[in-house]
């Protein structure tokens, strides 16, 4: 296994990126790849891929671009697991949050939807640098590779969540693929005006928006699983 290859997220808690004081030496591995990897996170959205160097992550972590060197040995195998663990960590957030709902499915919906939201993955910086990796993905198949993955995944158990709705309540005229891309399109779109804004996280309006479709397109349903999702 190469180094760096594995890491586990330390999912819905963001360890502090710029420490007045480095890690001690002897970190473990694990923490100093974690470490290594959020300041990663941080470059990527403050400079961007076209501007990314490992001198700047090092620089960013607090430990010397020897160490940088040893545990990623080239800059494209720090940025493949950069965007892996950015993916991990997204899977978690979103299935943890379908398995804490409990068994009603329109609960599981809500929940998903709204782990878009979760304060410790929509965040400026996690934003830009899921733009950022997306941007390249036309140009880079390996990142193309990683993000059509994660939509696919996703989509399918947002689809799958919304075709039981639809047969338990016995609605009609519902296309559950449709409802899953709309139901998608609003998070991208309240993720970009995240973005564009500065940063500025408006989560009960986020809530609102998608509480609101959500009335629209299931009324039997909703707002009853609004209180479930908090």
């Amino acid at each position: 296994m190469k180094q760096g290859a594995g890491i586990k997220p330390a999912v819905l808690r963001a360890a502090p990126l710029r420490q007045k004081r480095p890690p001690e030496r002897t970190a473990s591995k694990e923490v100093r790849q974690h470490q290594l990897i959020e300041a990663t996170i941080v470059e990527i959205a403050e400079r961007g891929l076209s501007s990314f160097k490992l001198s700047d992550v090092a620089k960013t972590a607090g430990v010397a671009v020897g160490m940088v060197n040893f545990h990623f040995t080239t800059k494209a195998q720090l940025l493949d697991q950069t965007l892996d663990y950015l993916s991990d960590e997204y899977k978690a957030c979103w299935r943890g949050a379908i398995e804490a709902a409990g068994e009603n499915l329109a609960d599981r919906l809500l929940a998903m939807v709204l782990s878009d939201f979760d304060p410790a993955l929509c965040t400026r910086r996690r934003i830009a640098a899921w733009h950022a990796f997306y941007g390249e993905a036309r140009a880079r198949p390996a990142y193309r590779e990683r993000c059509a993955s994660n939509e696919e995944e996703r989509h399918a158990v947002l689809t799958k969540i919304c075709t039981g709705v639809i047969r338990q309540a016995r609605y009609k005229d519902r296309n559950p693929d449709i409802i899953a891309r709309t139901l998608a399109a609003i998070s991208d779109g309240i993720w970009l005006d995240i973005l564009l804004s500065g940063g500025r996280v408006d989560r009960d309006g986020a809530r609102l928006i998608v509480e609101d479709y959500l009335k629209a397109i299931f009324p039997r349903d909703f707002p009853r699983a609004g209180a479930a999702a908090s």
